[in-house]
């Protein structure tokens, strides 16, 4: 991996700690502020903070756990998903900026609580830039672990005053987003006798399920891990289960709701939602389109794509809530305006002549771009520099 060592940087012993700069032409991380790359030889963590934008404010995004074949790998996800939150964070109208970070590991077998604290050390090195959450593989009862190091966390327990499971909410933005894209489709905020494709019941999908089935839409899911497979029947017997994605892809839906890891939507995905007729796309899964030009063929395809980043931002709105002391009813109410704030997009898009991925962009760069003007407006008693 690639860096550009920055001289202010002084690592303690047995840590690696370098800054990518993306003053450099062709530096890794282009369009990023800044993203570190944290090793603590004694806990064996390999870590990766990547900040975004701090335009909006500090940057607020979660930590992913996930067994990376390469650092590459991992700092390119790393890139990916602290940019999302940037856009996230913007059209959900919250004054944070975007950053993820990532531990490279299976969390099932390398988690441990030193490593957990070492990384809360490297979070609060950066003094308040970035703030982290829960992402896949890390969890509540893991954010209190890393509290314990550093008070820039967020998505602890309700014990530790924090607001707990993040995934309620974001699921319940999910199910927003998809009531606005069956009223831009069919004409009303309901999936009442749809078809609803769920790829993925983990932390997200299965609440997603509950909230499809109490609609009276027809739900059909696959998760390659059984123990998911099996809650979701517990809770919801009716719930159809297949094979794998490919099956549920050819099982005719009107939506399909992706809610695993990102890069979802393929060429071949996009051909066959096309071929079986699927009306809309979306779902609680970061970064899904899986290169650029993808938003454009399902646009030609007929199919409705609700951007990403839009309807799953209710996690964050959550998690941000708890900066202020958490209040549950409060963050739902935020959560709720995904609907209309879903429906704005369609608007814009359509005016526009643009697929709805690209009207979210410029909305949410538009309010980076008027947000961090701001700062060109000298307050008393502040000095410039």
């Amino acid at each position: 991996m690639t860096d550009v060592q920055t001289p202010a940087t002084h690592p303690a012993p047995g840590v690696l700690s370098r800054i990518f700069r993306t003053e450099q032409d062709g530096a890794p991380g282009d369009g990023h502020e800044q993203v570190v790359l944290c090793h603590d030889r004694s806990s064996g963590l390999k870590a990766i903070i990547a900040i975004h934008s701090t335009a909006l404010g500090p940057a607020l995004g979660g930590t992913r756990f996930f067994p990376y074949a390469s650092e590459e790998a991992a700092l390119e996800d790393a890139l990916n998903l602290s940019r999302g939150m940037s856009y996230k964070n913007a059209l959900a109208g919250l004054d944070l900026g975007g950053g993820k970070a990532v531990i490279i590991g299976d969390p099932n077998k390398d988690k441990n609580e030193a490593m957990l604290r070492a990384y809360g050390r490297f979070v609060e090195s950066l003094r308040g830039r970035y703030i982290t959450a829960c992402d896949v593989g890390t969890y509540v009862q893991d954010m209190d672990v890393i509290a314990r190091e550093t008070e820039f966390v967020t998505g602890r327990s309700p014990e530790h005053g924090g607001a707990g499971d993040s995934s309620i909410l974001t699921a319940f933005g999910v199910f927003q987003g998809m009531r606005a894209s069956a009223q831009a489709r069919w004409g009303q905020p309901t999936l009442r006798g749809k078809r609803v494709g769920v790829a993925g019941v983990g932390k997200v999908g299965h609440y997603l399920v509950g909230h499809l089935v109490a609609d009276g839409a027809t739900v059909v899911v696959t998760d390659p891990f059984e123990a998911a497979v099996n809650r979701v029947r517990a809770a919801h017997p009716e719930v159809e289960v297949v094979a794998d994605t490919t099956a549920l892809l050819q099982a005719k839906l009107d939506v399909y709701a992706p809610c695993a890891l990102g890069g979802a939507l393929t060429d071949p995905v996009v051909a066959a939602l096309g071929e079986f007729g699927t009306s809309i796309v979306c779902g609680a899964a970061n970064n899904q389109l899986a290169h650029p030009g993808v938003e454009k063929d399902l646009s030609d395809r007929g199919i409705l794509y609700a951007p990403d980043y839009l309807v799953n931002s209710g996690g964050v709105i959550q998690v941000a809530d708890e900066i202020d002391g958490f209040n549950f009813e409060r963050a739902k109410n935020k959560a709720t305006k995904i609907f209309d704030t879903t429906l704005e997009i369609f608007t814009r898009a359509a005016a526009d002549g643009v697929p709805p991925a690209v009207a979210a962009d410029r909305l949410a760069e538009k309010r980076m771009r008027e947000i961090s003007a701001l700062r060109t407006v000298l307050l008393p008693g502040a000095r410039r520099g």
